[in-house]
């Protein structure tokens, strides 16, 4: 069913949002993106006439009560962003009364879903590989399917519009849907908006196509990294993953981050860029320092040929130009993972450098495609938003995507 033609009125829709947003020490909510994101949908059921229930999840609870990570903190902001004042139900296990009270044009927020460890289906206490831990996880399954199942009876339709969790196959996102039938379940506005934009990437790739991935470590990115070697034309590679190449080549990297046991795996990424014809770009310099915090002593030197006591924490002057290059006359541009530790001032140059470029491709007509948490935070912190193609809400969902991985949310509506 698709969201646009479907009649809200009457009806008592339960929507799976993303409003996993981060919080000051106070409980503020410190960027609401997330909950702007998903205002097209929730306002969608409120104007056709319907009643509007919201579920998701925040934070890593573990399947146990964490006031930090209460929804009732943001409530506030929901209802402002909502125009209508947001109910809460303290317990998303045991609302079917405020379910059921909910009139057209009202809504309501439930508690954060994780506070149940059958949201995430996984079993609690008990060690992984152990015959104990096969018998949990068969009981925990059934337990799933009837949290699933109390979710789905507060509702007569379901929407999925939370990217950010739809490569999970939690009970809100791919076990809920199977209590509605085809005609009563579907993706949000949100979710149509993403799942287009990575097909935009994928299915229609304008040459030549550069792809940017930063972080600290190859280890979580190596499978997205092994299939864009087969999809792009250029492939920079950058942030602290910069040094477990250099020092797989030989390097002397200091103090810079490094996974040891990764270096064949960055010396066998090396190879399969040269043999498939991709132009693969590793920083040459790095901007350096004596101390992890904004103000420690700096120095730039060459990325491979860093002195003792000093670790890379940027991008240098010369290794900007480099990936400036290989963004200048892109048509399709994908990022993820900052160059440096941008969260500090002085080492944020490397990482504008790649926004600003991006920027500048784009106004010449590439698709540009940005993603995961800390790239959304570069894009932001340097004010460049509105000066790319798409921002995507879902670090890892969009990384499964593009590895061509299914998405258990989009197939379970889609099913």
């Amino acid at each position: 069913m698709k969201i646009a033609d479907f009649n809200f009125a009457g009806k008592k829709a339960i929507v799976r949002v993303d409003f996993n947003v981060p919080l000051d020490e106070n409980g503020n909510v410190t960027d609401d993106t997330r909950i702007r994101g998903a205002l097209p949908t929730l306002k969608k059921v409120l104007a056709d006439g319907g009643a509007l229930i919201m579920m998701s999840h925040m934070g890593k609870p573990k399947g146990k009560v964490n006031e930090k990570l209460s929804l009732s903190q943001i409530v506030p902001n929901v209802s402002a962003a909502l125009g209508v004042e947001v109910k809460f139900a303290k317990d998303c296990g045991n609302a079917s009364e405020e379910a059921a009270a909910l009139k057209p044009g009202e809504a309501l927020l439930l508690e954060n879903l994780r506070f149940y460890p059958e949201e995430e289906g996984k079993p609690v206490g008990v060690e992984k590989g152990t015959p104990e831990f096969d018998a949990a996880k068969k009981e925990m399954k059934g337990r799933q399917q009837e949290f699933a199942k109390k979710l789905a009876s507060y509702a007569d339709c379901y929407v999925m519009d939370a990217f950010g969790t739809a490569h999970r196959k939690h009970a809100s996102t791919a076990v809920i849907d199977e209590y509605f039938d085809k005609d009563h379940k579907m993706l949000g506005f949100l979710m149509e908006k993403e799942v287009k934009a990575v097909d935009a990437v994928l299915g229609n790739i304008k040459r030549p196509f550069t792809a940017i991935m930063g972080g600290s470590k190859v280890s979580t990115k190596i499978g997205i990294i092994e299939n864009l070697l087969t999809k792009v034309d250029n492939l920079i590679l950058c942030g602290g993953m910069t040094y477990t190449f250099a020092k797989a080549q030989g390097g002397h990297i200091g103090l810079s981050i490094c996974e040891d046991d990764k270096l064949d795996v960055a010396l066998d990424v090396i190879k399969k860029a040269k043999e498939n014809g991709v132009n693969l770009v590793l920083g040459t310099d790095s901007v350096c320092g004596d101390a992890f915090k904004n103000d420690c002593n700096t120095q730039v030197c060459p990325s491979g040929a860093i002195p003792e006591g000093w670790e890379g924490m940027d991008a240098g002057p010369e290794t900007r130009k480099l990936f400036a290059n290989a963004i200048k006359g892109a048509k399709t541009i994908l990022w993820n993972g900052p160059a440096g530790v941008f969260e500090f001032d002085n080492f944020a140059g490397g990482s504008k450098a790649i926004a600003e470029a991006i920027a500048e491709a784009t106004k010449e007509g590439a698709f540009s495609l940005i993603g995961g948490g800390d790239s959304v935070a570069c894009i932001n912190k340097f004010g460049l938003a509105d000066q790319v193609s798409y921002i995507s809400t879902g670090g890892g969902a969009l990384l499964e995507a593009i590895e061509g991985k299914v998405l258990p949310g989009v197939a379970a509506i889609e099913a």
